[in-house]
């Protein structure tokens, strides 16, 4: 199986900054692309910023310029930097990868537990 643990969630008051990070291990053959979503109460999970093996980046027209999605491929593990944080940010950050696990040989999607965070004064 493959397993990802996020870490770097907490409290935070607006204008503050935070760095996600999330860790993928177990048996992994190859991991593709990684990305960081967010769900806040009441409503949908929301595609935050993706980032391709090759470091292609994307991400949400709201978090642009704010946020900023990094991996590390030695270590299996994907950052989330986020800057000038607004109480709108608030959210259960998910982190999701799409790999292929050993001896397998499609490619699967993996979440994390989610980690929070809360921009408040």
């Amino acid at each position: 199986q493959v397993q990802l643990v996020e870490s770097g969630g907490g409290l935070v008051q607006p204008g503050g900054s935070l760095r996600l990070s999330c860790a993928a291990s177990g048996s992994i053959f190859r991991l593709y692309t990684m990305a960081w979503y967010r769900q806040a109460p009441g409503k949908q999970r929301e595609l935050v910023a993706v980032i391709s093996s090759g470091g292609s980046t994307n991400s949400a027209d709201s978090v642009k310029g704010r946020f900023t999605i990094s991996r590390d491929n030695a270590k299996n593990t994907v950052y989330l930097q986020m800057n000038s944080l607004k109480p709108e940010d608030t959210a259960v950050y998910y982190c999701n990868a799409v790999a292929v696990k050993s001896g397998g040989t499609m490619p699967q999607n993996y979440w994390g537990q989610g980690t929070q965070v809360t921009v408040s004064s």
